[in-house]
């Protein structure tokens, strides 16, 4: 008999965090638990989360927590934060459990792998979905999608059917691609260009979709991780920049990408897992990345103004 999913837990309640717990809230409210440690645990169990309007009192486990391992395990956090979440999620990890990443970027499904097994991953993307997030209110318009799946998914395997079948029955929406590795590095394309992009003209998504001079700076950013993706055999092209900017034009145009969110609110960003890494990359396979490089520097120097207004 094929075991179904029934508890999940959710490490990080940021925007992604917050839209998936409240959906999985709404199917059955006995089945979404937060984990967290310290000072946030007694944010989410004092404040709780409005979502969409909706007030969540989602209930939080420390990670010191000894109940009964998760089904699933969904990771939500700033890359920052992931070898924190990593450690924290411990006891909910059980012989049957399976974990998902929503991060951003191409490695967080290998360091959690290293810890708990690959056999225990899955790996995932989410794309499209407009959650913006300030303070412990969440609000979205679009819940866009969750790309999830094996590495090669060419035959679906029995784990990635239990979560298509979880899926289906909370309303998510998700698509199983036959190439995950491929979709991951697509998405960190899209993040590289968009997300970087908009928090250096500090601009939401209407002026991607109107401005050409916001797409061409966008654009070339995402052609070094083209570029960097032929070399390790991964062949992103000039398709799958056309394939964002149709996805671009159906969401928010006041919407804002977490990098954007992020600089707004004084907060660290992620861009050494986006043009850190391109730098990283590029520097290891000897392609040229002159666009990320300045991004990384505007980016950083944005950091350290904000870091400096926190200060004082």
């Amino acid at each position: 008999m094929k075991e179904s999913i029934e508890k999940i837990a959710v490490i990080g309640a940021g925007a992604l965090g917050a839209a998936y717990a409240g959906i999985f809230h709404n199917m059955d409210n006995s089945c979404v638990s937060f984990v967290a440690a310290d000072a946030r645990y007694e944010r989410l169990r004092q404040y709780g989360l409005i979502v969409n309007g909706k007030h969540y009192d989602i209930p939080v486990l420390r990670p010191e927590d000894l109940s009964a391992p998760s089904d699933l395990v969904i990771v939500a956090v700033k890359n920052q934060h992931l070898q924190d979440a990593i450690r924290d999620m411990k006891n909910r990890v059980g012989d049957r459990t399976i974990i998902i990443s929503v991060m951003n970027g191409i490695e967080s499904e290998e360091k959690i792998g290293a810890v708990y097994g690959m056999g225990k991953v899955l790996y995932a993307i989410s794309v499209g979905i407009d959650a913006l997030r300030e303070k412990n209110r969440v609000n979205y318009a679009r819940q866009g999608k969750i790309f999830f799946g094996e590495a090669q998914n060419t035959i679906i395997s029995e784990r990635v059917k239990r979560v298509q079948e979880f899926f289906d029955k909370a309303g998510i929406i998700y698509e199983t691609p036959p190439d995950m590795i491929r979709s991951i590095w697509w998405k960190f394309m899209v993040n590289v260009g968009i997300n970087q992009a908009s928090a250096v003209l500090r601009a939401p998504f209407s002026v991607f979709q109107t401005l050409p001079e916001a797409r061409n700076l966008m654009e070339s950013a995402m052609r070094e991780v083209i570029m960097l993706s032929g070399r390790i055999g991964v062949n992103l092209s000039e398709e799958d920049i056309e394939t964002f900017n149709k996805v671009l034009l159906n969401i928010n145009p006041q919407g804002k990408t977490s990098m954007l969110q992020d600089i707004e609110a004084g907060r660290k960003t992620e861009v050494e897992m986006f043009a850190g890494k391109v730098i990283e990359l590029g520097r290891k396979l000897a392609v040229p990345t002159p666009v990320n490089e300045k991004l990384f520097d505007a980016i950083r120097k944005i950091e350290a103004v904000n870091n400096s207004a926190n200060v004082t």
